[in-house]
């Protein structure tokens, strides 16, 4: 695509006007419609202050300096390469210190990274092929072999992850496929009252969990920019209970990070 169709389409994607593009960005309406036109050639420094301005991802900022025909800013490592050995690290310590409770690091696509032992609490009975490195979390969670059939709010639930992966439309779609119409009603949300819960079957009972995302909020490189850990926490002390055992009887059988 190229950079005036590109332009565009980023900014009536997050609703802005030009009005207000143009003020963030430090220029006028008139320049900006423009470049958006394609009557104007913005010069490197524009072009970062325009990304910038609209809060892209790393990713989506070297597609915007590309398109207007300059080199990307953002180095993309492996994150199986030496440059990212010290990420590896710190999400290990981060997994096993997490314990008992279960974490999963997914890249920018929901695949699977690495997961700590307490998940496979949560992944039990589910089909082989849903599950390890490189597997998609979210496919994990909705897929009929996979975590939906134990979901007990499996309606709110499908709701909060169908959010997540509104950005990758082809897994949306295949996604949506897995969810019956969905009740906007304010029961079928079921909230905490500030969180989406998970009410999960298992061998043990019923868990009751929430989860938090941690982002590395100083990335500069694409890769790590688009890792996220999500880490599980008890709602209440039975499911505290619940994993504290199931850790205790899966100590040694697995290595924290390379589920």
């Amino acid at each position: 695509m190229d950079f005036p169709s590109t332009l565009r389409e980023r900014r009536t994607g997050r609703r802005l006007s030009q009005l207000e593009l143009a003020g963030r960005a430090g220029t006028t309406q008139r320049h900006l419609s423009f470049m958006e036109s394609g009557r104007s050639a913005p010069g490197r420094g524009m072009v970062v202050r325009l990304a910038e301005s609209l809060d892209l991802s790393l990713r989506e900022r070297n597609e915007l300096l590309l398109s207007a025909g300059y080199a990307p800013v953002y180095a993309e490592c492996h994150l199986d390469g030496p440059e990212l050995a010290p990420v590896r690290s710190a999400l290990g310590h981060i997994l096993e210190g997490h314990l008992p409770y279960p974490a999963v690091v997914v890249d920018g696509r929901g695949g699977i990274v690495a997961a700590n032992a307490a998940l496979g609490l949560l992944t039990e009975g589910v089909a082989p092929e849903l599950l390890g490195r490189g597997a998609n979390a979210y496919r994990l969670a909705l897929h009929p072999a996979g975590l939906a059939p134990r979901i007990v709010n499996f309606a709110a639930w499908s709701r909060h992850v169908l959010a997540a992966t509104s950005h990758l439309t082809e897994l949306h779609d295949e996604l949506a496929g897995y969810v019956p119409p969905l009740d906007d009603s304010p029961a079928a949300r079921d909230p905490l009252g500030f969180a989406v819960p998970l009410h999960l079957r298992s061998p043990f009972g019923e868990l009751h969990l929430m989860t938090t995302v941690t982002t590395f909020a100083t990335a500069v490189d694409v890769t790590l920019a688009e890792l996220r850990l999500e880490a599980f926490l008890p709602v209440d002390e039975p499911t505290a209970a619940v994993l504290r055992a199931y850790a205790e009887r899966e100590q040694g059988d697995q290595s924290p990070g390379n589920w």
